[in-house]
């Protein structure tokens, strides 16, 4: 019967994406029944890392989960390269089978819905190197200046299961976890969440004393958010005060770099405070907020956030990223995902426009909190040089597979294109709030923050995303000047997608006025004006512009 269930699945997912996407694409990406069956409720992982070796030695994750339905077989996530040893359930040793990365296990009773139990999966290998990390990650092996062992892990996309068994789907987060990490002395290990025990004692696999940090995460965590960092770590912390608490400020960062970093790092807190003014406070107050370096440029690893551009302003040193301005785009960005996409995380990376745009467009009210109103619309004229708009910002559903990399900046000028829309900043900061607040440590889809965004301005913004989100092109605003004696008709209107039909606003002197095309030819009578001074407020708009 499984042998069955596994051929269905096996021609469904064949006729759905025969061709362009692959078994292995489903088995990773969609929530099939075999994962819809039960939910994660917390990891309890417990690995030794051998820098010499670059593996993960004689480990174990502990899940543990609800029943959302009787069965007697699951899938659980673990990258083919690495080996399952054993599966314990309730004392006994449990079959199980793969099939590509996914690991089925069969249970030896029917296990009821409602119940709470665990499995505890033994296993070890050599883990995915990171390529490029964090866009190609893995693990990254690396060698610090002073030529001592520096260890990070950056899995987004990829996924948790490159290096540790669980449940690799993002609509599935644990209400809880904790991170135990052995690696030689006297190697430091930082992970997510707050640390509750170090020590030191010999490990009679790696033959050698070893330093084991425990770390607990407090706060539903999305599994790419997992991380471990080892390496010749200097410590030191500070406190952001905020409504009368006092949230920990934690840096870590290697042997020799901790005074420009206490310099560098000032900049912290002036942004907490700017980004909790937007979003409401930091969302993981009990685990803390930390700053991790680094051998790759930056990753939003939960109350773990991974920091290495050097200590720099703008991205690695390049201020023209950032529009000229003098703030670390790392520290900023990263930290921006502390609300977007770890408190709030999609179902379907297919939806990461949510955790990306939301995300980048914190930059440019960080840039409007810090600098003013007019250096934030410069700082969002300046992401316009970063659009391809190549493909769409949505990815394709149940596969794995995010879409478009405009999902940053094309994500962040729709965003404050729908602010100029809005037209009400007072209604439009509550909505940005309101989201945040809303769906707090919840996953989500990115169809969630467009009814939520519909219902707040009682008005159908649904061409509106679906033209920003699903189009490759943006709408372009087609329209022509003629003179009818004195006067001039302004004749106007969208190529975009069928129903857009978003106004906008333009500006023939001292005031700005709405006109409200469509996809038909429409005509005004702007009466007898220079038209040298006709303006379309472009920087208020992310669209293109066809004069004819």
């Amino acid at each position: 019967m499984r042998k069955l269930y596994v051929l269905f699945l096996l021609i469904n997912s064949l006729l759905v994406y025969s061709q362009e996407y692959t078994r292995k694409d489903s088995l990773r990406g969609n929530l099939s029944s075999l994962r819809a069956c039960y939910d994660v409720t917390f990891y309890d992982l417990d690995i030794t890392i051998d820098e010499k070796e670059k593996s993960i030695e004689y480990s174990t994750s502990s899940i543990h989960f609800t029943a959302l339905s009787d069965f007697d077989w699951f899938q659980i996530d673990l990258a083919a390269n690495m080996e399952v040893m054993l599966v314990e359930f309730e004392g006994v040793h449990l079959d199980f089978s793969r099939e590509f990365d996914a690991v089925y296990v069969y249970f030896n009773r029917e296990i009821k819905k409602g119940e709470n139990t665990n499995i505890k999966v033994w296993y070890g290998g050599y883990p995915i190197e990171a390529v490029n990390p964090p866009w190609d990650g893995g693990f990254s092996w690396e060698k610090d200046q002073n030529n001592k062992p520096w260890i990070s892990v950056s899995c987004q996309g990829l996924g948790a299961s490159v290096w540790w068994p669980c449940k690799d789907h993002q609509s599935d987060e644990p209400d809880s976890m904790r991170i135990k990490v052995a690696a030689r002395y006297p190697l430091k290990i930082i992970a997510n969440g707050d640390l509750r025990n170090d020590t030191s004692l010999w490990n009679q696999h790696l033959n050698s004393w070893v330093n084991v940090s425990e770390w607990f995460v407090s706060y539903p965590i999305n599994n790419y958010n997992v991380t471990l960092n080892i390496g010749d770590y200097s410590h030191f912390s500070d406190k952001y005060i905020s409504n009368n608490d006092t949230l920990r400020l934690d840096y870590y960062v290697l042997n020799g770099n901790i005074n420009k970093a206490i310099r560098h790092f000032k900049q912290v807190k002036p942004m907490m405070e700017c980004f909790e003014n937007y979003f409401g406070p930091y969302p993981f107050w009990n685990d803390g907020y930390a700053l991790v370096e680094t051998p790759y440029l930056g990753m939003e690893h939960q109350s773990a956030i991974a920091y290495g551009n050097n200590f720099l302003p703008g991205y690695y040193g390049n201020i023209s990223y950032i529009d000229d301005l003098d703030f670390d785009f790392i520290i900023v960005h990263e930290s921006g995902h502390e609300w977007w996409g770890n408190s709030i995380t999609t179902n379907d990376i297919a939806d990461m426009w949510v955790h990306e745009g939301f995300c980048t467009y914190a930059e440019a009210l960080y840039v409007e909190c810090i600098y003013g109103y007019k250096a934030m619309l410069s700082y969002l004229d300046n992401q316009k040089k970063r659009v391809r708009n190549k493909k769409p910002v949505i990815g394709h559903y149940h596969v794995n597979k995010q879409g478009s990399s405009d999902m940053y900046n094309k994500g962040s000028l729709m965003l404050h294109t729908l602010r100029s829309i809005i037209s009400d900043d007072e209604l439009w900061f509550e909505i940005i709030m309101g989201i945040s607040l809303d769906f707090k440590y919840r996953n989500i889809d990115g169809q969630d923050i467009i009814d939520y965004i519909n219902q707040k301005t009682r008005k159908d913004f649904s061409y509106f995303f679906k033209q920003y989100l699903e189009n490759t092109n943006i709408p372009e605003f087609v329209y022509s000047l003629q003179n009818e004696g004195r006067n001039t008709t302004l004749i106007f209107k969208w190529n975009a997608i069928d129903n857009f039909n978003m106004p906008l606003l333009v500006n023939i002197g001292k005031d700005d006025f709405w006109i409200y095309p469509n996809n038909q030819l429409q005509e005004i009578d702007l009466g007898s004006f220079d038209r040298a001074s006709f303006k379309i407020r472009t920087d208020l708009f992310y669209i293109d512009v066809k004069k004819q």
